[in-house]
């Protein structure tokens, strides 16, 4: 596929700069060295790989919650992000096709009488989600019984379910994992309530952009990077998912 270059970079940083939104909130995805404040991530390793290839200025804003990197798009503060599709978030964004799947499941108290995600769904239960995260949306269209308590980013979730005694925090598998090997009293369910599919996005409209952000993912799954740069940054067990064919 031929593409007219000077036209997608005008589309895709009409500013001149490509504006990246990092979510700092899905550790998966990225992440911040505590000491020196440098970026890493399949979603840094993407935005650069991408910008190189464009041959533009790059320049990254992080957010602690992906709520707030869509509430950013009504300001026009980013012209590229990385988020999980949810119809929502369609309504205003192109979505790439996705390239990695991550469960959804629960932490909940190691004595719990719940062992699958799907009993948690009974009156009375209450659940911690970040406010605006994949799994707060889904949940919040599928829950029949259960109450939502919102954290203003995910690992306030967690916090929240152990200050309150809830009985669950939905989030993410491998952070809830990391948290409950690293504390006592929880532990994480076997199975999960749903996959979040993690896609590139553009604004809504910018049809050159979004064409050729779509080229790209399906080159660089084909060619390794995306399995490469998980494991770079020590997510290896990553569910990458095949290229668009």
């Amino acid at each position: 596929m031929k593409f007219e270059l000077a036209k997608v970079c005008r589309d895709l940083a009409p500013h001149g700069t490509l504006r990246v939104a990092i979510n700092l909130g899905n550790p998966v995805l990225a992440k911040r060295d505590e000491q020196t404040g440098v970026l890493s991530g399949v979603s840094v390793a993407l935005a650069k790989a991408l910008a190189d290839e464009l041959d533009i200025e790059i320049s990254m804003a992080t957010y602690d919650a992906a709520g707030k990197v869509f509430a950013a798009l009504e300001e026009q503060a980013w012209d590229l992000a990385f988020l999980a599709v949810e119809p929502v978030r369609a309504e205003k964004i192109a979505f790439s096709n996705p390239y990695v799947s991550i469960d959804g499941t629960y932490l909940v108290k190691a004595d719990s009488k719940f062992h699958r995600a799907s009993a948690l769904d009974t009156g009375g239960n209450r659940i911690a989600v970040g406010k605006g995260a994949a799994y707060d949306l889904f949940l919040s269209r599928t829950l029949k019984h259960s109450e939502l308590v919102r954290a203003t980013t995910s690992s306030g979730a967690i916090d929240i379910f152990m200050e309150l005694e809830l009985e669950a925090a939905a989030g993410v598998r491998q952070p809830l994992e990391r948290f409950a090997k690293s504390s006592t009293g929880v532990r994480v369910l076997k199975d999960n309530f749903t996959e979040i599919l993690q896609a590139i996005a553009v604004p809504k409209g910018r049809y050159a952009a979004a064409e050729y952000v779509q080229n790209f993912i399906d080159r660089r799954l084909r060619s390794g990077f995306v399995a490469e740069a998980f494991s770079d940054s020590g997510e290896r067990d990553a569910r990458v998912l095949r290229p668009a064919e």
